[in-house]
């Protein structure tokens, strides 16, 4: 029996964003079931679903941290790709369950243990050769940042430069939720990313800094001048792997002061720790226990407002002369709400979620193995971005 259909395993704000987005292009996927530990969730989405569009998906319940629990699902299903918008520690025990049931694999962040803080693609790609001898697709990275940004540097290397040599990857939320303090995705994930040190690679060597050491102020088209800070990010270890010639590569965040003098607080006081400690005779993770009192991100889209910029400046050499481009992406956090009811943070990582699981369903992403999204033809995808809700821009700058 041929292998159909779609599961989607993870039912947060990103999920909501991706499954409705992969049910407006039922057409390609055929069929859709969504997947969580927690029903409940499933139900909701599936409920938005149906009234916004009218389209009818299936729900199940998974446990995303047994292997052999999702490979049931998957044989239930008969799916033909998993789209993995769980939690980062799960990538790898449902790319093993992909593997066991010769299922095409996508997720939008790479692995990152639970007990401690990071994250690399090395056990991942560890794994290549599981997916590529039974003539699979992993696609690793397919959000935003990862994602967009590594197709973005792709599109101008194909198209604008003869090689690249810098790139900084530029991403600003101007959001304003209204709150004191909240992170807009997964609050154990947001927080341990932003206080853990930051690096970038440089002439084949990584160099690291303290956290928020290097600050600089970037005006971002339509948002204005704000303060961006370097931080370590995914996307730089396969792009420099994978983007021949280059010299440098760094990522830049914003974040304003209320935030990061909340988050410096919480660290001091102990409340970002991943180590268990005990409380009252029972063992609680302090970072896992703040993100139980803070605002669900899934819940900012009503309240949210601004914009975003993500892009990429990346310099390099055309026909001799020395060029820059910046290529970004701008959206508006209540026009995302409207269409999907999540603020604009999921909505830019959902939907490149859909389009790389719709490129590997329909066959136009056709390369085997673990590999990341520059590896592919960035030019399906970018066009798929124009008519899926991220339209992009390409600007040259001035060579400083």
């Amino acid at each position: 029996m041929n292998k159909k259909g779609l599961l989607i395993i993870g039912a947060g704000g990103v999920s909501t964003v991706a499954t409705l987005k992969c049910a407006m292009n039922i057409d390609t996927f055929e069929n859709i079931t969504l997947a969580s530990r927690t029903l409940s969730k499933c139900v909701k989405i599936k409920k938005m679903i149906k009234e916004k569009i009218d389209v009818d998906i299936d729900v199940a319940i998974v446990d995303a941290d047994d292997t052999n629990d999702i490979i049931k699902i998957i044989k239930k299903t008969n799916c033909k790709v998993v789209l993995n918008v769980a939690l980062p520690y799960q990538d790898l025990t449902i790319m093993d369950a992909c593997s066991a049931t010769n299922t095409h694999y996508i997720d939008t962040a790479n692995y990152e243990h639970p007990d401690e803080a990071k994250f690399e693609y090395k056990e991942q790609w560890a794994r290549n050769d599981d997916f590529k001898n039974n003539n699979l697709t992993a696609l690793l990275g397919s959000g935003f940042d990862p994602g967009v940004t590594g197709v973005f540097v792709k599109y101008i290397e194909q198209n604008y430069l003869d090689s690249i040599e810098y790139i900084d990857i530029m991403d600003c939320n101007a959001g304003d939720h209204g709150y004191p303090f909240a992170t807009n995705f997964n609050p154990e994930i947001n927080l341990r990313e932003v206080s853990a040190n930051g690096r970038y690679w440089e002439e084949g060597e990584w160099i690291t800094t303290k956290p928020l050491e290097i600050r600089v102020n970037h005006d971002y088209p339509e948002v204005g001048v704000k303060p961006s800070y370097l931080l370590y990010h995914e996307e730089l270890e396969s792009l420099s792997k994978n983007i021949k010639g280059l010299k440098r590569i760094r990522f830049f965040m914003t974040f304003g002061d209320a935030y990061i003098q909340h988050m410096n607080c919480l660290e001091n006081v102990g409340m970002l720790g991943i180590e268990p400690v005990e409380h009252k005779g029972q063992m609680i993770t302090p970072i896992e226990f703040l993100a139980t009192l803070l605002p669900d991100p899934a819940s900012l889209g009503p309240r949210t407002h601004g914009k975003t910029n993500i892009g990429c400046i990346c310099e390099g050499i055309k026909d001799g002369v020395r060029k820059k481009y910046y290529i970004y992406n701008i959206c508006d956090h209540q026009e995302c709400y409207k269409e999907t009811t999540a603020q604009a943070v999921s909505y830019t990582t959902g939907v490149p979620a859909m389009i790389g699981s719709k490129l590997v369903y329909n066959g136009t992403w056709d390369l085997r193995g673990a590999v990341n999204v520059e590896e592919f033809d960035s030019t399906p995808f970018v066009n798929e971005m124009m008519t899926q809700g991220l339209p992009w821009k390409v600007m040259e700058m001035d060579i400083e």
